[in-house]
């Protein structure tokens, strides 16, 4: 476990919740990119799977946060995307 590890999962745990609010209160997905969501939540995945597999500690308690948050922010996207443009699909 590394102090900047820590210290970049807490950064991004912040951020996050940030980024629902805000699509959540505008009702807006404009300039929201559902690939990036999911490259981001791939990475959460893979620090969960190496936690798993080589170093096992409480600091995957923040990844699965953190990548909870994303999907949470994904799962918005597609109930919004799909107001603004009736026609779309939620997808990359």
């Amino acid at each position: 476990m590394s102090f900047f590890e820590i210290s970049m999962l807490i950064c991004f745990g912040v951020s996050w919740p940030i980024s629902i609010v805000k699509t959540y209160t505008s009702k807006q997905v404009t300039g929201k990119s559902p690939f990036f969501l999911i490259v981001v939540f791939l990475g959460y995945a893979c620090g969960i799977t190496h936690k798993l597999l080589f170093s096992l500690d409480w600091v995957i308690i923040l990844y699965a946060v953190n990548a909870l948050l994303v999907m949470g922010d994904f799962i918005l996207y597609c109930h919004f995307v799909k107001k603004e443009q009736p026609k779309s699909s939620c997808g990359v």
